[in-house]
């Protein structure tokens, strides 16, 4: 006896009769189907193995001294970025007027095209060098000739540029980051950063100042999956009429874990929308306001897989 038939004798499994072999369209249906339901099985248990859910837990944040990034890109289709301020205040009293750091202004065409990009609104910053905050009407009567006596050739060719601006239907693209403290406080993007009477001089009345405007993106800190930031694709258009649109913004510090244990610190937030309008007897001025409140809970999200 050879070695090949010593081997064949060892099987366990010996040969399937012939008729158990005959091939027949009921066998091959059979077949078919039962490899695409091991088929859809498979990858039905695949996804599911690797899908991940997220779990929502709440701590209190104790989290001090740390900065908060406010992610802004907005659109002022009916204001040329010369007038434009990015101005910021907190409740500890620490105001910044006409942010530029990391504040980009893009100015825009009447068909939306970029022509030109503004670091900084020279009208803006030059008025602030002179312009003080004082409540008291005699200074601002006084403040008043100043202003309309001491208006240089610069000055007023930057007021003349604007209002070919408005005339052309120049608009302006706001974006960048601002850090600020992790308290109370507000931002606003309007024209008061302009002296009042030089702002006068430009829109002719605070009812002339059009801030409509399209906010793309408003975001306290990076984005993670799932996250919506209710503000984004916000469309507030004005038609022969001026307000002023106030976000009530509650700020909640998040915290995304990966499945690789990374953390991304972030945050998530509500809003209330709430608009003023602005008749000829009004003294104030239009413009966008944020205001920011912050929560001390802080919302621990973890990502995991399925098994």
């Amino acid at each position: 006896m050879g070695m090949k038939q010593v081997i064949k004798n060892l099987d366990a499994f010996p040969r399937a009769e012939d008729h158990l072999l005959q091939k027949t369209q009921s066998g091959a249906l059979v077949s078919v189907i039962g490899l695409v339901i091991m088929a859809t099985l498979f990858v039905h248990e695949l996804g599911y193995y690797l899908t991940t859910y997220t779990v929502h837990q709440m701590s209190v944040d104790l989290k001090r001294g740390e900065t908060l990034p406010i992610h802004i890109n907005m659109t002022f289709p009916s204001l040329p970025c010369d007038v434009l301020s990015v101005d910021a205040i907190d409740m500890s009293g620490k105001h910044e007027v006409d942010l530029d750091t990391n504040i980009w202004k893009l100015r825009l065409n009447s068909y939306g095209n970029i022509v030109g990009t503004e670091y900084i609104s020279d009208l803006v910053e030059k008025e602030h060098t002179h312009h003080k905050h004082d409540d008291n009407k005699d200074h601002e009567h006084s403040e008043q000739k100043i202003h309309l006596q001491n208006l240089d050739e610069s000055t007023e060719n930057i007021i003349k540029k604007v209002k070919e601006a408005l005339q052309n239907g120049e608009g302006c693209r706001v974006y960048g980051v601002l850090d600020v403290q992790r308290v109370a406080g507000n931002f606003h993007i309007s024209v008061h950063g302009l002296n009042i009477y030089v702002a006068q001089m430009i829109f002719d009345g605070a009812k002339n100042v059009n801030v409509s405007h399209v906010i793309h993106d408003l975001s306290f800190g990076p984005k993670y999956p799932g996250l919506h930031n209710p503000l984004d694709d916000t469309t507030r258009i004005l038609h022969d009429t001026s307000g002023t649109f106030k976000y009530y913004i509650k700020v909640v510090p998040t915290e995304y874990r990966y499945i690789s244990k990374e953390v991304l610190p972030t945050n998530q937030f509500s809003v209330s929308e709430y608009y003023s309008p602005i008749n000829q007897f009004d003294r104030t001025w239009p413009g966008m306001l944020d205001r920011w409140m912050y929560r001390l809970i802080e919302a621990l999200t973890k990502s995991k897989s399925k098994r």
